[in-house]
C-alpha cells in the first residue's frame, strides 16, 4: 500500500556522533590517529549539515545528550534544528527521533547518518522522487546496512531490530522485512559506500565524487607531513 504522510515540510534528519577522539571512527584507527578520526568526523558531519540545508527546506541535526549539545554545534548553521536522541540502542533512537521530526512538522522525511561521503544532492533529489509513489526509501551501503531511509509518514516499526543486529550486514534485509510484512511499499536507491574501515577509505579515495577535504583527512597522516 501507499500510505498518505502527514502535509509537512520535506526535511532531512542527520544522526550524528560528537566528533570526540577515540570514540569515533575506532575502526580507522589502523590508518589514523584518534583525533585524526574526530577531526574527520567533525568534516562528515559539516559537509552531511551542508548538503542537507542546501537540498531540503528544513533540516534536523539529533546529537547524544550524554555527549552535550556543544560537540556538534560547531557544524550547526542558523536554522537547523536541534534534536536529543532519546533510547539505548540505534533502533530506540531512531524511532525516537523519527517521531519528534514528524511531530514537529516535517514530512516526507529523509534520515542519513554522516558515513557516506559520497552522498550527493541527486540522491537525496532521488529518494524524495521515490517517496511520491512509495512508503519508503531506501539507500543500500556496501556492507549490507543502508545509508537513507526516507519517510513518508513515521513507520517506527521499519527501526524495531534487535541490537545484535544493528551494525551487521543484515541490516537492509531485515528492513525490508519489516517494511514487506507491514504493508509498505518500497522504493531502492543507488548503492553507496560508507566509511568505516581502512579498506573503504583506500576505495573512497579513488571515487572522483569524494569532497576534496574528506579525501585530504583520510590520507595516512605521515604522507600530509612535509
Amino acid at each position: 500500500m501507499n500510505t498518505p504522510g502527514p502535509p509537512g515540510t520535506p526535511a532531512i534528519l542527520i544522526m550524528v556522533k560528537a566528533p570526540r577522539p577515540g570514540l569515533v571512527k575506532t575502526r580507522l584507527h589502523p590508518l589514523l590517529s584518534p583525533l585524526r578520526c574526530a577531526v574527520l568526523q567533525a568534516e562528515l558531519i559539516r559537509h552531511t549539515v551542508e548538503l542537507a540545508t542546501a537540498h531540503t527546506p528544513r533540516a534536523y541535526l539529533a546529537y547524544d545528550p550524554g555527549e552535550g549539545e556543544h560537540a556538534s554545534s560547531t557544524a550547526v548553521p542558523a536554522g537547523v534544528r536541534l534534536l536529543l536522541q532519546r533510547g539505548g540502542h540505534l533502533g530506540e533512537r531512531l524511532a525516537a527521533a523519527v517521531t519528534d521530526a514528524f511531530a514537529d512538522g516535517a514530512g516526507p522525511l529523509l534520515v542519513v547518518g554522516t558515513d557516506a561521503p559520497t552522498l550527493t544532492g541527486s540522491h537525496l533529489t532521488a529518494a524524495f522522487t521515490a517517496l511520491e509513489s512509495h512508503d519508503v526509501a531506501l539507500g543500500p551501503a556496501l556492507d549490507g546496512g543502508y545509508y537513507l531511509i526516507g519517510l513518508r509518514a513515521p513507520h517506527t516499526s521499519l527501526f524495531a531490530l534487535g541490537p545484535e543486529v544493528w551494525s551487521t550486514d543484515r541490516v537492509l534485509t531485515a528492513t525490508r522485512a519489516l517494511a514487506r510484512d507491514g504493508g509498505l511499499s518500497t522504493g531502492t536507491l543507488r548503492p553507496l559506500r560508507d566509511l568505516d574501515t581502512p579498506a573503504d577509505a583506500a576505495a573512497l579515495l579513488i571515487d572522483p565524487v569524494l569532497p576534496p577535504r574528506i579525501a585530504a583527512l583520510l590520507r595516512p597522516e605521515e604522507a600530509s607531513c612535509p
